[in-house]
């Protein structure tokens, strides 16, 4: 599977760490994020590229990280198409997927330290959408939401 990974200056050593656990399981990586912690660095853009990748299914699913999670899900949530949800537990991240066939994860940097964001990451990797016709027309419903604008 290949996971596109953004961040902005808060989460740079949090998402090295998720790098290595991702590229360890056999994943391929796509790191869209600064690397060095730079507060210039600005979230939206990297919310946004994510959100274009995984849309353009040049990524299988997306992780997103800044200081906590929100900001930089609300960028990409404004690409038409995406699913993010930010998660601070593995329980959610796994629902996500599983109901609502997320297409990216987020989290804070500065709410989860590294071992929860592993198994949070490991939660919506690991998870495949179940298909449930009753989450199929919910799905359909917020498309139809998105496509009204």
């Amino acid at each position: 599977m290949k996971i596109a990974i953004g961040n902005d200056h808060t989460a740079c050593e949090l998402k090295k760490s998720v790098i290595a656990f991702l590229e360890e399981k056999g994943h391929g990586v796509i790191n869209m994020g600064p690397d060095t912690p730079d507060p210039d660095d600005d979230y939206p853009a990297v919310g946004e590229a994510v959100g274009r990748t995984v849309v353009a299914k040049e990524a299988d699913l997306g992780v997103l990280i800044c200081g906590t999670g929100v900001g930089i899900s609300l960028a990409a949530n404004k690409v038409k198409g995406v699913r993010a949800a930010v998660c601070s537990d593995p329980a959610t991240a796994r629902l996500t997927r599983l109901h609502n066939d997320a297409n990216i994860i987020a989290f804070g940097a500065r709410i989860v330290g590294r071992e929860l964001a592993l198994d949070i990451v490991r939660a919506f990797v690991d998870t495949e959408f179940s298909g449930e016709e009753r989450h199929i027309r919910r799905i359909a419903q917020l498309t139809e939401i998105e496509n009204r604008g």
